[in-house]
């Protein structure tokens, strides 16, 4: 960490590309996913490729919020590289306990903890963590930090496209008779997150199309701005991840398209042949 007075902290489902965290100075508690009984960290590097694995052969994928004990191991290293402050950012409340066990860590220490439920997730926390990290290496206070960390994530749009309905079945996301009916049908929902949950948005019946409509969403989101960041990830669907986020490119030649992942705490919802694109008004000072 640096020697910033506000320490950031995420945990892994913010999924920000490489190198960024440390650039940036953020310190990330990894969420938990169990691969048929065996507990990997979301920051472990093969964790992703041994969700899409899993999936595929239909073998039990489940997650698991960072302990509190976790968050405070953060907070601990935050303290002593000097930290007068610290805000948290975390995935939406209404999708895991995350948020509750950085709140029950943050009881444990005597300097200020401000956790932010972005309501959200993937580079829709991601985006918000680094508008927060930037404020943070300004020199702005607690409070100042907390804000843009929430300002940034409440501006973010996140759209996603999913293979299969299956996944989301299996996790209470769509009701048994509808995930039969969709299969039947080869629908292709469109996902949005809305006020932190996930939310049907509409759905195609290829996925050539619902890959169009991604991008046809992104651009709309976009809302005539030059300047936006844009994420496109996925899991397991690197090439209609490049393909999407060259069109984004071409479509909006002044934003700034990052290309990723995401980890298997998202992938254990969702399946493999997930596409993502996440759109936020561009930092100014970026």
């Amino acid at each position: 960490m640096s020697e910033c007075r506000v320490a950031v902290i995420t945990d892994s489902t913010s999924y920000l590309p490489a190198g960024w965290a440390r650039e940036w100075d953020i310190d990330v508690v990894p969420v938990q996913v169990v691969v048929a009984g065996r507990p990997y960290d979301e920051t472990d590097d093969d964790q992703a490729l041994q969700v899409a694995e899993a999936l595929r052969d239909w073998k039990p994928v489940t997650t698991s919020r960072p302990s509190p004990a976790r968050f405070l191991e953060s907070y601990l290293r935050a303290i002593e590289h000097g930290a007068e402050g610290i805000v948290v950012a975390t995935l939406s409340s209404a999708m895991s306990a995350t948020y509750e066990s950085a709140q029950l860590a943050a009881k444990e220490v005597a300097l200020p903890v401000r956790i932010v439920d972005t309501r959200s997730i993937a580079m829709g926390e991601g985006f918000a963590v680094i508008a927060g990290a930037r404020a943070a290496r300004a020199g702005g206070s607690v409070d100042e930090v907390a804000e843009c960390v929430a300002e940034r994530a409440a501006a973010a749009r996140v759209y996603f496209y999913v293979d299969t309905l299956e996944y989301l079945r299996r996790g209470g996301r769509v009701g048994s008779t509808r995930a039969a009916v969709g299969q039947a049908l080869q629908v292709k929902p469109l996902l949005q997150v809305h006020d932190g949950r996930v939310e049907r948005l509409e759905q195609v019946r290829t996925a050539g199309r619902a890959l169009a409509r991604l991008r046809d969403l992104a651009v709309e989101a976009a809302d005539g701005r030059s300047r936006v960041d844009i994420a496109v990830q996925h899991l397991g669907a690197p090439e209609r991840a490049e393909a999407l986020a060259r069109e984004l490119e071409s479509e909006l030649p002044e934003a700034r398209v990052v290309l990723g992942t995401v980890g298997g705490v998202v992938g254990a919802h969702v399946g493999p042949g997930m596409v993502s694109v996440v759109v936020a008004p561009a930092d100014p000072e970026s």
